[in-house]
């Protein structure tokens, strides 16, 4: 989801310009923004490791850091789509199967990887789903469920690579959270906790591995068009759909450019768009405002039923 959706502010409006302009630092000389660092970082012969790899924007973030020539390995639950997005992707890619709910299967997977490609050079922690719905009608286990995949997955594709980049002093950890995980949204009191999880880890951490030279990275993708995001159409409660009705979700590929773009120049917050963008460097500001856009939004929706 979108400022656009939110707000109603056309992208390329005097409006939005302005906004831009004050919520986002203008590049300075070098052509870096804030939050970025200056040294960049090459993914050629780098091993990268993606969990919810075999579709969506784990598949494409595969696709764009092989074309960068970076080795790359998958992990997921399913051997069949694994299988397939390997095949699809060539010689390039290896895969080991692995619930990322299971730490030590996850962990078990990462060694396995790394026995035939090498040491982790990036981990992009892309495993993750949403089930929407109103919070009394979810199933009490539903919120423990997400945490356990989105959050806690996460938690455990670091902790099997990180020992690793701190002896070697070199790294580089991505998660993917959500334009969720930066404003909550009617019918995703599940989903949306565990990105803005991953937001706070993210920063933490951030401190924490400093000193050893490992890089970190938190990618806000809005709606994008992935076999999750179908399955969550089927199910969003009507003030759902109707927040993001507006906003044509972008493609996958948009997003893992994006990503790798972000990693080889060390940027801190990564974003596929400039809407989403614009909010992650001042959702503080633009909060209360959104906030109020998407209650009229949910009233109308309401109404209608």
């Amino acid at each position: 989801m979108t400022i656009a959706t939110w707000t109603g502010i056309r992208p390329g409006s005097s409006a939005l310009n302005s906004t831009v302009a004050t919520l986002v630092p203008s590049p300075t000389p070098d052509g870096r923004r804030g939050g970025q660092n200056a040294d960049m970082t090459s993914l050629r012969d780098a091993h990268v490791i993606i969990t919810g790899g075999s579709e969506g924007i784990g598949r494409a973030t595969a696709a764009a850091a092989i074309a960068r020539g970076a080795r790359v390995s998958l992990i997921a639950r399913r051997t069949d789509a694994l299988r397939a997005a390997a095949t699809e992707l060539g010689p390039s890619c290896d895969w080991a199967t692995a619930d990322v709910a299971d730490r030590d299967a996850v962990g078990g997977a990462v060694s396995e990887l790394v026995e035939r490609s090498g040491p982790c050079d990036v981990m992009v922690a892309n495993a993750g789903y949403a089930l929407p719905g109103r919070f009394w009608e979810l199933p009490p286990d539903e919120f423990r469920t997400e945490m356990e995949v989105n959050y806690l997955g996460a938690v455990h594709a670091v902790a099997a690579v990180i020992d690793g980049m701190r002896q070697r002093r070199r790294g580089h950890l991505c998660f993917v959270s959500s334009t969720a995980g930066l404003l909550g949204v009617y019918g995703y009191t599940a989903y949306s906790p565990t990105k803005f999880a991953l937001r706070g880890l993210a920063e933490a951490l951030r401190s924490e591995v400093a000193p050893d030279r490992i890089r970190v990275s938190v990618v806000y993708p809005p709606d994008t068009d992935t076999p999750g995001f179908a399955l969550e159409n089927e199910v969003k409660p009507p003030e759902t759909a109707a927040i993001s009705a507006t906003v044509k979700p972008v493609q996958a590929d948009r997003v893992a450019a994006a990503i790798v773009r972000g990693i080889e120049r060390n940027r801190i917050t990564i974003t596929a768009d400039p809407l989403t963008a614009t909010l992650a460097r001042g959702a503080g500001l633009l909060g209360p405002v959104l906030r109020r856009t998407m209650d009229r939004q949910v009233r109308s929706a309401q109404t209608v039923l």
